[in-house]
């Protein structure tokens, strides 16, 4: 039996402004407003980033993980094929058919599938990664984190990205904005600090373990 896949999904409706950003390979930059509730919130998002290779931190983040991983929002792959050149045995699922058939052309192993549908090898994943604010995915933090419990073995890990602002935790629904004006649909999104994520963790029976910042993002292990 599948779980419900979370609907509307990131970025996707209106005039799909990150497909189109995908295919073009452009620096285009995505603005993650909350319209809808009033709000100011707005995040960036390089595309550009995100059609590269493998920066710094993510090689950081890669060398202090084991396989197999879970690579949860894969996009076009950046971090699958890192994860690939270090020996490591991955997997990529995204909901966006344009994201999905980039990495395929290029060989990578991805599903289009929600984190929230069944998936293979549920329960014996040794790393759940979650970068570039797909801890956002769906809304709803703490659900996320429990869908990743159940699918890490007992030893697994989880390996997430949040937000700069050690203090931030935001939900709300939102929509991607291109610099030309283009707009995707609405769909659920959230943004959480590490404070924040203390306090969501351990109401899950995890805890943080480590957190590292490079740069200007931050990460942290739960287990």
């Amino acid at each position: 039996m599948s779980v419900t896949t979370l609907a509307p999904t990131f970025g996707a409706g209106g005039s799909e402004p990150y497909a189109h950003a995908l295919r073009r390979n452009d620096p285009v930059t995505l603005l993650l407003n909350d319209e809808r509730h009033g709000s100011s919130v707005r995040s960036v998002m390089d595309v550009a980033r995100w059609n590269a290779g493998a920066d710094d931190a993510d090689l950081t983040l890669l060398r202090s993980v084991t396989g197999p991983v879970l690579d949860i929002g894969c996009g076009p792959g950046r971090m699958v094929r890192a994860a690939l050149d270090l020996g490591l045995e991955v997997l990529g699922v995204d909901v966006s058919p344009t994201a999905i058939d980039i990495a395929t052309e290029a060989g990578l192993p991805v599903l289009e599938r929600s984190v929230f549908d069944r998936l293979p090898g549920e329960g014996r994943w040794q790393t759940a990664l979650l970068v570039d604010g797909n801890i956002g995915i769906g809304g709803d933090v703490r659900a996320m984190l429990a869908r990743c419990v159940r699918l890490l073995a007992p030893s697994g890990e989880i390996v997430a990205e949040v937000h700069a602002d050690a203090s931030r935790d935001n939900t709300y629904t939102g929509r991607l904005v291109d610099a030309r004006g283009g707009e995707s649909g609405f769909f659920p999104w959230a943004e959480i600090g590490l404070l924040p994520m203390n306090r969501v963790a351990g109401s899950l029976g995890l805890a943080v373990v480590q957190s590292w910042t490079i740069g200007e993002r931050t990460f942290c292990r739960l287990a």
